[in-house]
C-alpha cells in the first residue's frame, strides 16, 4: 500500500479534503495511507514558532530548517525508510500526467507545503528530492498544490478507480485531450448528441473518439500536438 504524508502547518485544511470523494474512499478502503502531519508539532521553540525573518532583509517570514527537518525525520523513523520528498513550489517542474503516473509507482511520498515566503534554502538542498509546480502562479501556501498532486497520484493506484480504462482515455494520458462526453437526453435545447454515439457501432465510435481527441488537442492545446506524435511515433494525418 502506498503511503503519502502531507507535511504542513495547516493539517486541518488538508484533512477537510482528504476525507471526501475519491481520496476519502481510497483511504477508507485501505488502498492508500494518506495523512497530513503538522510541522509545528516538531519545533523546539517554546512558543511553537516555525518561522523567522529572512537574512539580508526583505518582506515576510521564512520557514525554519529545524521544524521541517524534525517533522520529516520523525516520519522516516516511523516508516523505517525515507520517502520521496517533494516540495510544492512555483519554481518546480510543472506537474504532468506522466510524472503523476511515475510517482504512483513509488512506495511512499512526503509532500512538503511551504508558507509565508517559503522555506529555508538549506531544506531544499538537504532534504528535498524534487520541486513540483501546479502552474506558473503563486499561492499563499503549498496545501492546495499538495492536495492536487495527491489526488492526481492516488486516482492512478490499483483499485481506486473502476479500472485502467477509467483514466487511459482522459486528457493528457497519451498526450492528447479527452474526447467530448454526452449523456441523456439525446437532444437538449436543440443540441443533439452526435449520431455516431447512438448507432451502437463500437468501431466507428472509437474512430470518432480518436479523431475528436486529435482535433480537440489541435484546437485547444496545439503545443501538445508535436510532443504527442513525437513521443508515440505515430504517422496519422492531422487534418
Amino acid at each position: 500500500m502506498m503511503r503519502i504524508e502531507i507535511l504542513t502547518l495547516f493539517p486541518e485544511v488538508c484533512e477537510a479534503v482528504l476525507d471526501h470523494s475519491m481520496l476519502g474512499r481510497a483511504r477508507s478502503n485501505g488502498l492508500v495511507q494518506l495523512r497530513a502531519r503538522n510541522i509545528r508539532d516538531y519545533t523546539l521553540d517554546k512558543h511553537r514558532r516555525v518561522d523567522d525573518a529572512p537574512f539580508g532583509g526583505g518582506c515576510g517570514m521564512v520557514m525554519q530548517c529545524q521544524p521541517i527537518a524534525g517533522c520529516l525525520r520523525a516520519l522516516c523513523a516511523e516508516w523505517g525508510e525515507k520517502p520521496h520528498v517533494i516540495y510544492l513550489s512555483p519554481q518546480g517542474k510543472p506537474l504532468t500526467q506522466r510524472r503523476a503516473a511515475e510517482l504512483s509507482r513509488l512506495p511512499s511520498l512526503a509532500l512538503l507545503c511551504g508558507h509565508y515566503e517559503g522555506v529555508d534554502e538549506r531544506v531544499l538542498e538537504a532534504l528535498v528530492d524534487e520541486e513540483i509546480s501546479i502552474g506558473d502562479y503563486v499561492l499563499t501556501g503549498g496545501e492546495l498544490p499538495a492536495l492536487v498532486l495527491a489526488d492526481c497520484v492516488v486516482r492512478l493506484l490499483p483499485g481506486v478507480l473502476a479500472g485502467d480504462a477509467a483514466y487511459m482515455g482522459e486528457s493528457h494520458w497519451a498526450g492528447l485531450l479527452e474526447y467530448p462526453q454526452y449523456t441523456r437526453p439525446a437532444v437538449w435545447e436543440g443540441r443533439a448528441v452526435p449520431e455516431v454515439l447512438l448507432n451502437g457501432n463500437h468501431a466507428l465510435q472509437e474512430k470518432w473518439r480518436r479523431e475528436q481527441m486529435i482535433e480537440r488537442t489541435r484546437r485547444k492545446r496545439p503545443d501538445l500536438m508535436s510532443m504527442h506524435f513525437e513521443t508515440h511515433n505515430e504517422s496519422e494525418d492531422i487534418p
